[in-house]
């Protein structure tokens, strides 16, 4: 088995095929007819990067990362973030996830960016803490835009914030993420990662 990590528009075919499969098994679509084959995920402008587990051929686990400039408590940050983590159905409970997650959180470090953070389902944190995340306790990511927020902690949301800092200056801002709203905005296709 081995991690690759390719931006998401330069995946190689029969690898992103899979991934958007597993996307949709996942997350089926509504109009039940699936994904566009070579359709990308995210909105480009988050410079997606998708990181994936592979054994031979095979797609086991795959996540995409994505990044954008933030400001917060009058800093400006390189935040990245996880987002449509999945495992292949018949893969799961081997702790292929759990790499896939823990390979994520070092590659956005040594992609330089100051910090990570990220929303999930209260239920999945323990599996996050698992790979070397922290809770932000309190904290809210604002997701959409600055017209038409959407956060994470609307009504029907049950939903965690996750985080690592990895940069000094991420370090420094450290404190003031916690029970904080932080605007990330990354737009109305990728409304909260």
């Amino acid at each position: 088995m081995r991690i690759v990590s390719f931006p998401e528009e330069a995946t190689p075919r029969q690898l992103r095929a899979q991934v958007l499969d597993l996307q949709e098994e996942a997350w089926p679509s509504d109009d039940g007819e699936g994904p566009v084959a070579g359709a990308l995920t995210h909105d480009p402008a988050l410079r997606p990067c998708s990181v994936l587990l592979v054994d031979g051929s095979v797609v086991l686990a795959a996540l995409d990362i994505l990044a954008k400039e933030i400001v917060h408590a009058d800093r400006r940050l390189l935040a990245g973030g996880l987002s449509t983590v999945v495992t292949r159905r018949s893969a799961r409970g081997r702790g292929h996830g759990r790499q896939l997650v823990a390979s994520a959180r070092r590659l956005m470090a040594d992609q330089g960016l100051d910090l990570g953070l990220f929303s999930c389902d209260r239920p999945l944190q323990a599996f996050y803490e698992s790979a070397g995340w922290q809770l932000l306790p309190g904290a809210v990511l604002v997701g959409g835009t600055a017209r038409a927020p959407f956060p994470s902690d609307r009504p029907g949301f049950d939903k965690v914030t996750m985080a690592d800092f990895f940069s000094p200056a991420g370090r420094q801002a450290r404190a003031s993420f916690p029970h904080s709203r932080v605007e990330l905005h990354p737009g109305e296709i990728d409304k909260l990662w």
